[in-house]
């Protein structure tokens, strides 16, 4: 889908200065616990492998996101399970300029059904890893994921500090 509309909207009133905006992360599991794979997207700007995210649109529930986001991102459709983390993001400078402050919204999902591929030019490719060989990526996409494999029914809120896959 790219960039919501209301964002390009924003944009041409304010050009590229901060936004803080609301996100939803799908950190999408599949397979038992002892051999699970978690669902990454291969980001068309950047080249950067990362758990499936999107800005929530006005009006509309963070779990919404993650699981429109990794339909429209994968092509993979995922229970939404409970909401493990709820984090500011440090500033982040997109390739193409624009600065922007998320407020994330991180949630465990499962598998559901779907063949991971590309199915958006958001996205370069979606493939399977194995949580403990997970390609290189942003550190707090890796504390994401982390915080899902932790388990547990609390929601986490604000920065953290993890051990690490």
């Amino acid at each position: 889908m790219g960039t919501p509309e209301f964002v390009l909207n924003l944009r041409s009133c304010i050009g590229q200065d901060t936004l803080w905006l609301i996100s939803a992360t799908a950190v999408v599991l599949r397979g038992p616990p002892s051999s699970a794979e978690v669902l990454l997207m291969r980001r068309s700007d950047s080249g950067e492998w990362c758990p499936i995210s999107g800005i929530v649109e006005p009006g509309e529930s963070p779990d919404v996101t993650a699981r429109r986001e990794a339909l429209e991102e994968t092509g993979v459709d995922v229970e939404v399970g409970h909401l493990a983390w709820v984090c500011p993001t440090p500033l982040i400078v997109h390739t193409n300029g624009d600065r922007a402050l998320y407020l994330d919204h991180t949630f465990a999902c499962r598998f559901s059904r779907g063949q991971a591929a590309a199915s958006d030019d958001e996205t370069l490719d979606a493939a399977w890893f194995p949580i403990h060989a997970l390609p290189p990526m942003m550190p707090i996409l890796r504390q994401r994921i982390e915080v899902v494999v932790a388990g547990g029914n609390e929601t986490l809120v604000g920065p953290l500090e993890l051990d690490g896959l």
